[in-house]
């Protein structure tokens, strides 16, 4: 579970809140129409802009902002330096057990095909292009979120529109112009909040993530390849700290 969205959505709804209640009545900003214009105007946009199946996933998107959990960079190198060794002490075959206990399904095909004798060019095809794919699937969502953060503002803004047109046309009761005015402005402010405090940083959280799990996928492929190859494990270490950068060079220096 990933504490620090579950705080930032808390806290800045409590923020938000409490500064209303501190200036008058929550029933102000309560309003179901325009909670229908905006809402319902950008899922309307998303499927327009998105097919059916991915609109679908955003659920599963959503999740995995809030609960996330991925191998370290650090353990995938240990695991492959590992292997490495295994596999230039006993042959390419003595690491066919390592499949079975891996629960990586990536990292399973590519030691597969390892112990296989696929051809290291092919191994790499087959990788590379598994990983475009991922990282296609993956941008989906974060695409998306960031998507419905420009579309929430706009409809809201398309709401108090609506509102302004509706108040200008009955003038003919000056007292309550200001109450229809106040209605207007609060679809801007549904926008807004959906926006910024839901939708851009989810879709932000969401590309990190995506990050993530694409460097592991490379530091796996590095690895793979230069098990292949049979290269020295402690030159395939170093390759793939590289991935680690920083981090990794402060956690040697302790």
């Amino acid at each position: 579970m990933d504490i620090a969205s579950i705080i930032g959505v808390v806290s800045g709804m409590g923020f938000i809140l409490g500064t209303i209640l501190l200036g008058g009545s929550i029933m102000a900003f309560v309003n179901i129409p325009s909670v229908l214009v905006v809402m319902g105007g950008t899922i309307a946009a998303t499927l327009v802009g998105y097919p059916l199946k991915d609109f679908l996933s955003i659920f599963k998107a959503v999740m995995k902002i809030f609960m996330f959990k991925l191998q370290s960079p650090e353990e995938i190198i240990t695991n492959l330096v590992e292997t490495s060794n295994k596999a230039r002490k006993g042959g390419l075959l003595s690491i066919e057990g390592d499949i079975q206990s891996t629960s990586d399904p990536y990292l399973a095909q590519a030691l597969q095909m390892t112990v296989d004798g696929v051809k290291t060019a092919d191994i790499a095809a087959i990788m590379q292009t598994k990983m475009k794919l991922t990282k296609k699937n993956l941008d989906t969502g974060a695409n998306m979120l960031s998507s419905m953060g420009a579309y929430a503002p706009a409809f809201g803004m398309i709401g108090t529109l609506i509102g302004l047109v509706q108040m200008l046309a009955n003038l003919d009761d000056p007292s309550s112009i200001g109450p229809k005015m106040a209605v207007a402005m609060i679809t801007t402010f549904y926008g807004a909040v959906i926006a910024n405090l839901f939708f851009i940083p989810m879709s932000d959280k969401l590309s990190g993530r995506n990050e993530e799990e694409i460097t592991n996928m490379n530091i796996i492929f590095e690895g793979i390849i230069s098990i292949r190859e049979g290269e020295h494990p402690k030159l395939m270490e170093d390759k793939l700290n590289i991935y680690v950068g920083d981090k990794q060079e402060s956690k040697e220096k302790k």
